[in-house]
């Protein structure tokens, strides 16, 4: 097995398992760190379709990287701005999971 082969498989875990909780799980901090872990799977996948370019001979292509780098720093700042937002709803009612109000047939 090769180190591409693994790091595909080990982007596939983390794009399996992020899409599983943030799906799944109904707690909102779970949920960032859920998408946080797909978004990382997706980064690696970028990667590794890069590298397999580079190693079949196409030569370096600096756009999965300038993607890439480009992701992350966005990554960084929707968490950021997601548990702003979620001490903000904690500091407002005492509660991090926001019930429904209505079921709207009324």
């Amino acid at each position: 097995m090769s180190s591409l082969t693994l790091f595909g498989l080990c982007a596939a875990g983390l794009i399996g398992i992020g899409l599983y909780g943030a799906l799944v799980d109904p707690q909102p901090l779970r949920k960032i760190l859920a998408l946080n872990l797909f978004g990382a799977g997706t980064f690696l996948m970028f990667g590794v379709v890069s590298r397999r370019g580079a190693d079949a001979g196409l030569g370096g292509d600096p756009v999965p990287q300038a993607m890439v780098i480009t992701g992350i720093v966005v990554a960084f700042a929707a968490t950021a701005l997601a548990v702003a937002l979620l001490l903000r709803i904690f500091q407002a009612t005492g509660d991090t999971v926001l019930e429904p109000t209505g079921t709207g047939e009324e």
